[in-house]
């Protein structure tokens, strides 16, 4: 593609190198099978990827994308492509072990936290995918996730928002107990039950529950868990996910896993995304009135 100016959203040359080799070895993997149908790739990988970080942080539809990106219908390809494949995962899990040695820990994690969050979701999800958080009084879908105790995502569960803390949980320990069997210890709310902690217990793993003090009204950090709801929070950075827009519960999956590669990349390198709020950025100036 021709020179553009770079959107906000964009990867910085820094940023690109980290996540560069494992999306060209997926183009080289696939580029034989290409080649063999007459179909090589047209578009940039950076492009490509700059074009879904986009989408995931403004929340726009594919089909609202700026004419300087690739087309709509082929971002929104390699999109379902690397969320089949399992490129987003494998990118979350590469940030954050750089993350976790940056920060001196060891790459894979001992502890963690389980905590959920329900939304509203959007017309475009199947009624049959949604539910009633009766606790919090929300039509939608929640989303479980497990965290290291620097908030990184390690996995992510997308159900009906109908489905208990405590179900989705054990359904999170024992993919935990699969792909990090480092795992022993993990923190949760009131809201995961007894049986819960028993069902970890089996998988060696030690589940504890930590409640707010008796009395405790509005907002307050809550020792062992605040790093999960400061995960929480970073999600709603991204404007896709104020409102649970995908059709699919893996499209929902993914755009948490952008979400925290948009994160862990700008950590790596030390970035922050610019804003009207940062005199040094250029063409931010808000409107006057």
């Amino acid at each position: 593609m021709a020179e553009r100016k770079p959107y906000p959203s964009d990867l910085s040359d820094a940023r690109w190198a980290l996540v560069e080799p494992v999306l060209t070895a997926w183009r080289a993997k696939r580029r034989e099978t290409a080649i063999a149908h007459g179909r090589p790739p047209e578009h940039a990988l950076r492009d490509l990827l700059d074009a879904i970080l986009y989408v995931d942080r403004t929340g726009i539809p594919w089909r609202y994308l700026p004419h300087d990106y690739p087309p709509a219908q082929s971002v929104y390809h390699y999109f379902a492509y690397w969320r089949d494949e399992g490129i987003f995962e494998q990118l979350n899990g590469l940030l954050r072990r750089l993350v976790r040695t940056q920060a001196g820990r060891n790459e894979e994690p001992s502890a963690g936290i389980i905590d959920a969050q329900s939304v509203k979701t959007a017309h475009t999800v199947p009624t049959a995918e949604q539910g009633i958080d009766a606790a919090k009084k929300i039509v939608g879908r929640k989303r479980s996730v497990l965290t290291d105790t620097l908030g990184l995502l390690l996995l992510v569960l997308v159900t009906a928002a109908s489905v208990q803390d405590s179900v989705a949980g054990t359904q999170l320990l024992d993919q935990a107990a699969e792909r990090h069997p480092g795992l022993r210890k993990i923190w949760v709310d009131g809201g995961y039950r007894q049986y819960a902690v028993e069902h970890a217990a089996r998988l060696g793993i030690d589940l504890e529950i930590v409640l707010r003090k008796p009395g405790t009204r509005g907002f307050s950090v809550i020792p062992r868990r605040w790093p999960v709801e400061r995960t929480l929070g970073w999600f709603m950075l991204h404007r896709r996910l104020t409102r649970d827009y995908e059709s699919l519960a893996t499209s929902s999956a993914a755009m948490i896993q952008l979400a925290m590669i948009d994160n862990m990349t700008r950590r790596l390198t030390g970035e922050s995304t610019p804003t009207w709020r940062d005199p040094t950025s250029q063409d931010q100036t808000p409107p006057a009135g």
